[in-house]
């Protein structure tokens, strides 16, 4: 197993390979674990007590309610009311179908590389006013200036081109529109590169914040309950691996994030008029 992520890591820089890994990945994830009660895929979020009195958490959430958080306190940084609203890289639209009941946007549109994700969260989320899309975030299919916002929630580390991917966002965004986005990045470095890239995009960074402790207090306060959903949704030959890939307490993705070499942000990015 070492041998086999040592050599991944390697491909990982590959863009073709970063888009051809994404792709695979979340259509078996949707195909062979189409749990209904599975709807988000990002690691979670646990708001600051400044978050909270100014917006209460998610309500009407069964299970995932720091999932839930990530994209409630996101979306909270602009007004989505009756605004057109596209989500790149929707997943299995458990954010997008949240979204859409919280916050009334006019329109929202989820889109997603994984054609298994989309028919996944067309039969999961039969919402007025919410679609699904099979596409990818580096050649989006919207008119230029047609979009109020973007939201890109844990999506963007495994495009192929992320320059090409911020340029389609200025792109379809309205003059004044935002990008909202949460990822992170596995070193330091790359987060700056990151950064860069952002900055490069023409588009103006109204905010970014350091979230990796509310990421690292979501994994460890649902620690307990996603080793259970896993244990119950997954095949036992699989379940390490997909602990892993999960985040949980003790993985390296978890442990890389507590020691602060793999920094996770929040941005608002607005395009000029």
């Amino acid at each position: 197993m070492l041998v086999v992520n040592k050599v991944i890591s390697v491909f990982k820089k590959f863009a073709w390979f970063k888009r051809f890994n994404a792709r695979v990945t979340y259509e078996v994830l949707a195909k062979y674990i189409p749990a209904a009660d599975w709807h988000f895929m990002n690691y979670g979020y646990i708001p600051g007590a400044a978050e909270v009195e100014s917006s209460p958490p998610p309500s009407g959430v069964k299970d995932q309610w720091h999932s839930a958080n990530m994209y409630h306190y996101l979306a909270c940084k602009v007004p989505l009311v009756e605004k057109k609203v596209l989500e790149v890289g929707s997943g299995r639209g458990g954010g997008a179908a949240y979204i859409v009941r919280t916050f009334s946007p006019a329109q929202y549109i989820g889109l997603d590389i994984a054609k298994n994700a989309i028919e996944l969260a067309r039969k999961l989320h039969p919402y007025p006013g919410l679609s699904f899309v099979q596409g990818s975030g580096e050649s989006l299919t919207m008119e230029d200036n047609s979009i109020d916002v973007v939201i890109n929630v844990e999506s963007c580390h495994g495009y192929g081109d992320v320059k090409k991917f911020l340029r389609e966002v200025a792109r379809v965004l309205r003059p004044g529109g935002y990008l909202l986005l949460v990822d992170f990045r596995n070193s330091v470095e790359n987060m700056e590169l990151f950064w860069q890239e952002l900055i490069d995009s023409g588009m103006v960074i109204v905010s970014k914040e350091d979230i990796s402790a509310n990421v690292v207090k979501a994994i460890e306060s649902e620690d307990e309950s996603k080793r259970k959903k896993i244990a119950s949704l997954v095949p036992r030959k699989y379940q390490k691996l997909f602990c892993d890939f999960a985040g949980v307490v003790g993985s390296r993705f978890y442990l890389t994030l507590k020691n602060g070499s793999r920094p996770y942000y929040r941005f608002v990015l607005r395009k000029g008029f």
